[in-house]
């Protein structure tokens, strides 16, 4: 029989006959996917994915009469990955995790395996790598749990079908992209499959209470593969961050219905697996140099916990007719903006001079609180003054240099001088709120800054 071909969006799973450079359901460039089936493609039975009800079907519950498991999370035994989902996994919930390949995205779901099968069971569902190969990295992660199951399966039937065997409290499923459904003919990866095996797995947690963990590949453009309806599905998206160059690791959540979406936790990749860092400004801090131009200490708040890193700036009088601009960690357009700031208002030459911003760590600041050590370290390193090796700043600059207030300033001024730091440089108005709250703390001096006009007599020697 011949074969037909189509075309489906990755992003809306839009279906055509014919290839198109942007969807015409969704507008997104460059989505469109060929497959091939050697028949029409047959519809799942939507009925199966309910859990049985009566002759007349399911009814509605009075919120009243609705009952809440008595053990309503369960620690993964990561502390820091815990925070991220708001104090463990929610019983019967669905989490999508994602990263980049090689990040370690195995190697976190094998250790929290060798935890929670400590106490329950867990189903370590592998569709990429033999049960040897599982094993091989279990015994070098130290993982030996009684309750721990692996099964290396891609047909999503018969991993539900060992689920009614052996019914698991957590089924790991690594990954999403190598799952098909008998009742598809497309192959495993398309956008079909991808959501067919999702919504299986999402009713089985569902229906019976199981937590279902899901590993989701990345494309190139650094977004999770597949229909973007997987990711309004699942109750929690959680991001995979780093560089494997370095040692460090970011875990973020970008969505969870059961916490909140701006924790996050550090991880350091080491021999024996994934380690949590407790304390990461200790280690952002280790290596900083003492004296040197273009260097300045900052605290962002990532939910809860402050983390204080280093921004560092360096300028250099270009050869080109255009200068050049690069920037590691900050926002390019961020970058940009204080440059022209700092110009206009200043009136500091960055037009003739090549730019370069790095945060140190692996860090992406994503809140304006990193503006004004953003403009320290940029007019340290043109004016080639350093600053006090003591002192950090926080605070957001306005296009018109003025310098605004940010929200937990005592939390960042604490942890500031919980590492050392005795000179805090803010923005005035929570400077006043601190002064009239009578939370100013003993041994800080504090520099309270209105705009970049006042922030320039720091380096007035």
């Amino acid at each position: 029989m011949k074969s037909k071909s189509f075309f489906v969006c990755s992003a809306c799973s839009y279906r055509s006959a014919k290839y198109y450079g942007r969807c015409p359901s969704c507008g997104a460039w460059e989505t469109m996917e060929e497959q091939e089936a050697a028949e029409p493609e047959k519809k799942s039975d939507g009925r199966i994915l309910l859990r049985a009800g009566d002759e007349n079907g399911r009814h509605a519950v009075l919120y009243r009469d609705l009952q809440m498991p008595a053990y309503m999370r369960s620690c993964c035994g990561m502390k820091e990955l815990d925070r991220v989902l708001g104090g463990g996994i929610v019983e019967g919930s669905v989490l999508l995790i994602a990263g980049e390949p090689g990040i370690g995205k195995s190697t976190l779901l094998m250790q929290m395996s060798g935890v929670l099968g400590q106490k329950k069971t867990v189903l370590y569902v592998s569709g990429e790598e033999s049960g040897g190969q599982l094993k091989y990295r279990a015994q070098r992660l130290g993982v030996n749990s009684a309750g721990l199951y692996i099964m290396t399966e891609t047909s999503v039937e018969a991993i539900l079908a060992e689920c009614e065997r052996i019914k698991p409290a957590y089924i790991i499923i690594d990954s999403v992209q190598t799952m098909y459904c008998e009742a598809v003919t497309s192959s495993p990866g398309s956008v079909t499959q991808v959501k067919e095996s999702a919504m299986k797995f999402i009713a089985l947690a569902k229906n019976y209470g199981v937590s279902v963990l899901i590993v989701g590949h990345v494309n190139k453009e650094g977004s999770i593969a597949g229909p973007k309806v997987l990711e309004h599905m699942v109750d929690a998206v959680i991001n995979f961050e780093g560089e494997r160059q370095q040692s460090f690791r970011v875990i973020r959540a970008s969505k969870n219905r059961y916490g909140a979406t701006n924790e996050i936790g550090v991880f350091e990749m080491t021999d024996k697996g994934l380690c949590e860092v407790d304390n990461p400004s200790e280690i952002f801090l280790a290596d900083r140099p003492k004296g040197v131009s273009g260097t300045c200490a900052l605290c962002l708040m990532e939910g809860t916990r402050p983390l204080v890193t280093e921004i560092q700036a360096l300028t250099a009088e270009t050869v080109y007719p255009s200068p050049k601009r690069t920037s590691d960690g900050v926002d390019y357009n961020r970058m940009c903006l204080m440059l022209a700031v700092l110009e206009k208002r200043l009136n500091l030459r960055f037009s003739t001079a090549d730019t370069y911003v790095n945060v140190i760590g692996g860090i992406r600041p994503d809140e304006p609180a990193a503006d004004l050590p953003m403009a320290l370290s940029l007019i340290s390193s043109i004016k080639d003054i350093p600053l006090d090796d003591g002192l950090l700043a926080f605070g957001e600059v306005g296009l018109a240099g003025e310098c605004r207030g940010v929200d937990a300033a005592l939390l960042r001024i604490r942890e500031a001088q919980k590492l050392g730091f005795s000179k805090i440089v803010l923005p005035y108005k929570n400077y006043d709120h601190l002064k009239k709250a009578g939370d100013l703390l003993d041994g800080i001096s504090y520099i309270p800054v209105k705009s970049i006009f006042d922030a320039m007599k720091i380096f007035v020697r």
